[in-house]
């Protein structure tokens, strides 16, 4: 009988890529799996035909081979062809696991390790904290592992037994069809023993509610909605399972005086129309304290000085921001006589 093409098989293009390869077999196999066609002769052979296709296009050496001289050449070079159900699993283990949730038995099994839950923690720091940066403690409250038992579950002087289901393998074997399934036990979950006496303290569970003091470290130019991740600092994992991380999201106060734009700072400075007319030399807060600004003659109210330097510091990166300083020019609203006089004498000279 003349074989049919590869890719005519699983209906890709010769240059087909290796994951619309595994995507199309993905496919096929859920279609054609003999367990969801039991007695279909004609599914198994598709199924069979396709896991022969697909054992071929996904092996580089065997694709290229079978390119250049088809199914003569791959004979050539020692391939039988299909490998026969026993041995599917082991050939296509990762395929079969992501569609069917099992594994072979013949490499490690899956269990019911969990990751602990990532947790979060909301911070409130002043202005001048995220300038600057901070080592601060906080206090979070999470599950950790059982001080009593040390996370195994079971009270203190006894131990785990085997689980009588699957004994100790943490699998039990079940036949379905042509295939010989293997798959985590529902009576220990995986764990192959089980716990007969559990612990007060935990119930059983390995883990327990705790309160516990942190030190994280704020780096300066953080701002609202900068996110610090802190690993292994969340909640216990189950089973042998990895801790979670912990992640502390900032909340910056608004300052009375200085405004943030990305790294620089903006303030807003009054001087007087006599100042601003004759000019001065003033005195302009800062981050780090106060700097000296020479405001020329006739500066205009708006006008904007530029302290380079003194802004915020870069977060990822070295140097600051600048300070932008704009003036805004203040028009006395209580005028003596006197000065009234002396204002009415200038407008009238400006006229002359």
């Amino acid at each position: 009988m003349t074989k049919r093409c590869y890719y005519e098989i699983l209906s890709v293009s010769r240059n087909a890529t290796e994951e619309d390869i595994k995507k199309s077999y993905r496919r096929l196999a859920m279609q054609y799996h003999p367990d969801r066609n039991p007695g279909d002769r004609e599914a198994e052979e598709r199924f069979k035909e396709a896991a022969e296709a697909y054992e071929v296009l996904s092996d580089p050496q065997k694709r290229e081979i079978y390119n250049q001289y088809g199914h003569e050449g791959l004979s050539s070079s020692g391939f039988q062809g299909f490998s026969g159900f026993e041995d599917i699993f082991s050939s296509f283990g990762d395929i079969f696991g992501d569609i069917f949730g099992f594994s072979n038995g013949r490499g490690r099994s899956r269990t019911s390790a969990r990751a602990g839950a990532d947790l979060r923690y909301d911070l409130q720091i002043s202005f001048m904290e995220a300038a600057f940066g901070l080592n601060k403690d906080i206090e979070i409250e999470k599950l950790a592992r059982c001080h009593e038992c040390g996370g195994s579950g079971s009270a203190p002087g006894t131990s785990p037994e085997v689980c009588p289901r699957c004994r100790g393998r943490g699998q039990v074997t079940q036949s379905s069809g042509f295939f010989s399934i293997s798959s985590i036990c529902p009576n220990c979950r995986g764990q192959g023993q089980i716990i007969t006496q559990p612990c007060r303290n935990c119930r059983g569970g390995g883990r327990e509610k705790i309160k516990k003091t942190v030190q994280i470290k704020i780096p300066a130019g953080v701002e609202t909605g900068s996110r610090l991740r802190l690993r292994g600092e969340g909640e216990q994992g189950e089973y042998g399972g990895p801790n979670g991380d912990l992640y502390i999201f900032i909340h910056v106060q608004e300052h009375e005086f200085f405004q943030r734009s990305d790294d620089d700072i903006i303030c807003r400075v009054p001087i007087s129309f006599v100042q601003a007319a004759l000019g001065d030399s003033i005195e302009v807060p800062t981050l780090t304290g106060t700097e000296k600004l020479k405001i020329p003659r006739g500066t205009q109210g708006g006008k904007i000085f530029r302290l380079k330097g003194k802004g915020i510091a870069h977060l990822r990166g070295f140097g600051r921001g600048d300070q932008i300083i704009e003036t805004v020019v203040t028009i006395p609203t209580n005028l003596n006589r006197r000065q009234e006089e002396i204002l009415k004498e200038f407008d009238r000279i400006s006229n002359e």
